[in-house]
This record gives structure tokens, sequence and C-alpha cells, in this order.
């Protein structure tokens, strides 16, 4: 077998391994706790109304009311921009200043 076919099996291997929850060595998992966000904690951080998160968010007072009240899980890109509110909050304050003028 060539030097490529060795490689190819030795990759696929390890990718098994991984896939079934082995340690591989050489392969570091990073975990991203997506469930952790607090949109309400947020917001109040940010010093914004329910109204103004709302339209940040681009969605309705009534579905982001809905996020605070855990009746409903924001997603996609929401959760992503409140990632970002929640790690660089001052960037979020001088875009929305942007925003306003």
């Amino acid at each position: 077998m060539t030097k490529f076919g060795d490689d190819l099996i030795a990759s696929m291997t390890e990718a098994l391994a991984h896939a079934r929850g082995e340690n591989v060595p050489g392969i570091v998992v990073h975990e991203i706790d997506v469930d952790n966000i607090d949109p309400k904690e947020i917001r109040l951080h940010l010093g914004l109304t329910q109204e103004r998160m709302a339209q940040v968010m681009g969605t309705s007072l009534s579905g982001y009311r809905k996020w605070e009240q855990q009746q409903r899980t924001p997603s996609g890109a929401a959760r992503t921009l409140l990632r970002v509110m929640a790690k660089e909050p001052e960037a979020v304050l001088r875009a929305l200043a942007d925003e306003a003028a």
C-alpha cells in the first residue's frame, strides 16, 4: 500500500474513534456551552429596555419577552448575537450608538 493509503486509513480510524467518543491522541475538543444564554441578564447589563432589545435582535417584543420568560429559546443568529453582546458589550453599545446617529 502507498503512504497516502496508509495515511488515509489512519485518518479514518482516528475519525471513527473520535465519533465514538474515544480519546484520540493529538485531537483537542473544544466545547461551547450554547445553552447558557440569559437574554434578560444581557439586556440589563447593556441598560436596554425590552422594546429596544427586541429591535436590536430583530424580533417582535412578544417574541423577545418569551425568551426572557424561558418560554422560547433564541436560535441561530440570535444566539450568536446574544453571545457577542455578553462577551463584548462595549462593541455592541458602540454599534447601537452609530445606528442611532
